[in-house]
């Protein structure tokens, strides 16, 4: 695979990557933390670590190794292997897990019940923490056409969050994925992903994708998949490159590595591998815990999304 193509795969893996441990040390903080310390683009040192080491991605990346490996080592979807990889993970105590993604995987339920069982009982499950980490399955069912990557989609995320909404908004960041991948524009793209969302989650997307949305008007934390969604369309929609997107995505605070994971992801699709800085991408790293101690740098995040777009 070369030519452009292979570049908008490599920046959306990458750029999701790149993302995530740039707004890692500005999580939970405030509004325009990001620029009232580092206020010239361009200027470098903005992987700065801050109870992460500077360049290391977080639990949003290390779910989408763990997805796209699975995705390669079974040959396809395989919902149990996926699940029991995740369970690995989450029993090795990573620095970072949702709590939601925590109760799901530590429940002792079967795979295929833990999500619903958890959502019955909390009626709380449409976080971003099945959004934050499908990168990697999104360029790998990018090549099946619409239909078919918004139903990986939705069954990869349902593994860990029982509220459809999660499905959905899971869902819509896989199809702008396919597109941005294809030489599309993405943003072109809302109007006919929305018409794919299901009836009873359609308006709230259409409310936070639409073009004169903006964060301030969230109803909800940037946490829930909502928001989160919107926010990276937001960001894509009102900057003219890579640096642009992620920088606009964390300068909004909050849950910052997710919001800046997911813009990465859509923003590294339209804008492909040479459009993320290099200096944010030599510092990146990976850890994967449970798993004999690996780290992955760039090089082998480039390999992994490579064999996913084969």
């Amino acid at each position: 695979m070369t030519g452009p193509r292979e570049l908008r795969v490599l920046g959306s893996v990458l750029g999701s990557a790149v993302g995530d441990a740039l707004g890692a040390p500005f999580e939970f903080g405030p509004e325009g933390a990001f620029s009232a310390r580092f206020p010239r683009p361009g200027h470098g040192g903005e992987m700065c670590g801050g109870g992460w080491e500077p360049g290391e991605a977080t639990d949003d990346t290390q779910m989408a190794v763990l997805v796209g490996e699975s995705l390669l080592d079974r040959g396809g979807l395989e919902l149990p292997d996926v699940f029991r990889r995740f369970q690995r993970w989450a029993a090795a105590e990573p620095k970072d897990i949702g709590l939601q993604t925590e109760a799901v995987l530590g429940s002792g339920d079967p795979w295929d019940l833990a999500a619903g069982l958890h959502f019955q009982i909390s009626q709380r499950a449409a976080g971003n923490g099945a959004l934050m980490r499908v990168a990697t399955s999104a360029v790998y069912f990018a090549r099946h056409g619409r239909d078919a990557t918004m139903e990986a989609a939705r069954r990869i995320a349902a593994l860990t969050h029982g509220d459809r909404a999660a499905w959905e908004g899971t869902a819509v960041f896989h199809e702008l994925v396919r597109v941005a991948l294809d030489g599309g524009d993405p943003l072109s793209a809302v109007p006919p992903a929305l018409r794919a969302v299901h009836p009873d989650h359609r308006a709230r997307y259409a409310a936070v994708l639409a073009d004169d949305w903006h964060p301030d008007r969230a109803t909800e934390f940037n946490g829930a998949v909502w928001p989160c969604l919107g926010s990276a369309v937001w960001a894509l929609r009102n900057t003219d490159s890579y640096e642009g997107a992620v920088r606009a995505a964390v300068d909004l605070g909050g849950d910052t590595d997710t919001v800046a994971a997911v813009t990465g992801g859509l923003a590294g699709a339209v804008y492909g591998a040479d459009g993320i800085p290099g200096r944010w991408i030599e510092p990146l790293h990976v850890p994967l815990p449970g798993f004999g101690g690996r780290v992955l740098r760039a090089a082998e995040l480039g390999v992994l999304a490579r064999r996913l777009a084969e």
